[in-house]
């Protein structure tokens, strides 16, 4: 019988002036286990530093063997797991918290970049195979997605927890002006294949 591995997965809650956010949407209908994984799920604040204190803290209860968090990428047509997060804060417009830094490390003094650690051509391969649009993304943006993205890299950095981030796309009822979208139902479905890759 294998041993069950502990995945941490986490959301976002609303920002930018939404009232939905189809990262929390989708993690919160996402089933207990998946596969190999018994599902961690917690939502966390769109604000610079504190959202990945709050995945740290988490994570020394859980002790997960892999944190895959999921963020929100309007005007993405895609799911799209990410490569790369990268040492810069730099957002136009405030975090939830009226945060709005420019040009900002996420950690002085660090390295530039760290690639993730999860297998994430298989990822985009399990989704693009149920028919739902996937592909690699190399930029998780300068916004709180990314902050969260390069602390917990850097802060796992050479252990055996592995970390990745999946940015999916809007919520057709959040698109407008032809912004592409998709069902919350095919998120969830694309976000189990990626697990299920893992």
């Amino acid at each position: 019988m294998k041993q069950e591995k502990r995945l941490l997965i986490t959301g976002f809650e609303p920002f930018g002036g939404e009232n939905i956010n189809p990262s929390w949407e989708a993690v919160a209908a996402l089933p207990d286990i998946i596969g190999d994984y018994k599902l961690i799920k917690l939502q966390i604040p769109t604000e610079f530093d504190h959202a990945a204190c709050c995945v740290l803290d988490k994570a020394v209860s859980v002790i997960p063997d892999v944190i895959l968090c999921i963020g929100q990428a309007g005007g993405r047509s895609a799911v799209t797991p990410e490569a790369v997060a990268i040492n810069l804060r730099e957002a136009s417009i405030p975090d939830n918290a009226g945060n709005k830094p420019v040009n900002v490390p996420v950690i002085a003094g660090e390295r530039e970049a760290y690639f993730t650690t999860v297998p994430i051509r298989q990822m985009t391969e399990a989704i693009r195979a149920c028919g739902i649009p996937g592909s690699l993304s190399y930029s998780a943006g300068t916004f709180v997605c990314n902050d969260v993205l390069y602390t917990l890299l850097h802060h796992y950095y050479e252990t055996r927890t592995r970390i990745g981030f999946i940015h999916v796309p809007f919520l057709p009822e959040q698109a407008r002006n032809n912004e592409p979208g998709l069902p919350l139902e095919q998120i969830i479905q694309a976000l189990t294949a990626a697990i299920t890759a893992l």
